[in-house]
């Protein structure tokens, strides 16, 4: 089968296609993808630098859709069922192997491009503000890095739970992925504490979205209204930031960890929870993936340089059929 493999740790630009055997079932849902979704931790793994070094060289590729070949009895899935899946590694390939807790039956009104889309970022970003943040209907959420996959699932599923959205993003180009996911108002990152300062009457969020990091974390903090909380995601912005505990006294505020895999994989079961729990607002149209730039699987290098080179705005995504 083809696929994008990493074999030399260079960055995105040594990803090539060659032709690999396929995945051994081996227990597992085994899925003809059609449709592979692209991460910022490919970025990473192209270069050695994500927390899960596995040995080159390795076919990354986190989330897919596509169609259950085969599928373990008693697993629920059955040949020819459309689903969206979570391999973890080997989603760059004409065939992918998923365990049965994490694959997804798709909505008969998706198509493949949105469920691709689905699993990393919208997984990640309910539990960041479902059990994390503890989002309440009737709050003020800030999303960081709010063009990209992440921030614009982050926009939609804070709206689908009643909150009003501020999006962070880097330029006036950016914003509109922003609107289209739903954004109540879109804030440059330039100068955002003194704008949001301004669109809450000094009142401050009740929560910050941060897969970015860096030197925006400080203002993130002062942002935060009385017992708000602050969501780490990640650090896109390449620096993990520090923050002065004594801040967090001044207005009871926390800065919370999201670390969506660590927690799952203490409770497996969790990830079919969430599934269940976003299924209706996929069915009812409510949740619906800002897509980007759409790359066959041939030019993975270019699709993963896109992230690597902070220019994508919605999700990334490569055609593997069709």
């Amino acid at each position: 089968m083809r696929a994008a493999q990493i074999a030399t740790l260079d960055g995105p630009s040594s990803i090539s296609v060659v032709d690999v055997p396929e995945p051994d079932a081996d227990g597992k849902v085994v899925v003809d993808v059609h449709v592979a979704g692209v991460t910022f931790p490919e970025v990473l793994l192209s270069r050695g630098e994500y927390q899960l070094k596995p040995p080159v060289p390795f076919v990354p590729g986190s989330e897919v859709a596509g169609v259950v070949r085969s599928a373990p009895a008693g697993s629920g899935f059955e040949p020819g069922q459309r689903v969206a899946a979570f391999p973890g590694f080997g989603g760059f390939a004409e065939v992918a192997v998923a365990d049965p807790g994490f694959v997804f039956p798709l909505p008969d009104a998706m198509g493949f491009e949105q469920g691709a889309a689905l699993p990393m970022n919208y997984l990640t970003m309910h539990f960041a503000l479902r059990r994390r943040g503890r989002l309440r209907e009737g709050e003020t959420v800030l999303v960081h890095g709010a063009a990209g996959g992440l921030g614009t699932a982050g926009i939609q599923l804070a709206k689908a739970y009643g909150a009003r959205v501020l999006a962070v993003v880097s330029s006036e180009a950016k914003g509109e992925a922003a609107r289209a996911a739903g954004a109540d108002e879109v804030v440059l990152a330039d100068g955002f504490r003194e704008r949001v300062k301004e669109l809450t009457g000094g009142r401050g969020v009740d929560v910050v979205a941060d897969p970015v990091g860096g030197d925006r974390f400080t203002d993130s903090v002062r942002s935060l209204a009385r017992e708000g909380r602050l969501l780490v995601l990640g650090f896109t912005g390449g620096e993990i930031p520090t923050v002065k505990v004594n801040r967090l006294l001044l207005n009871n505020v926390s800065v919370v960890g999201v670390g969506w895999g660590a927690f799952w994989s203490g409770e497996p079961g969790y990830v079919q929870e969430q599934w269940r729990d976003l299924l209706p607002l996929l069915e009812q149209g409510r949740l619906q993936p800002v897509i980007g730039s759409v790359h066959d699987l041939a030019d993975a290098a270019a699709a993963v340089t896109e992230l690597d080179e902070r220019r994508a705005t919605g999700k990334v995504l490569l055609r593997v059929r069709g």
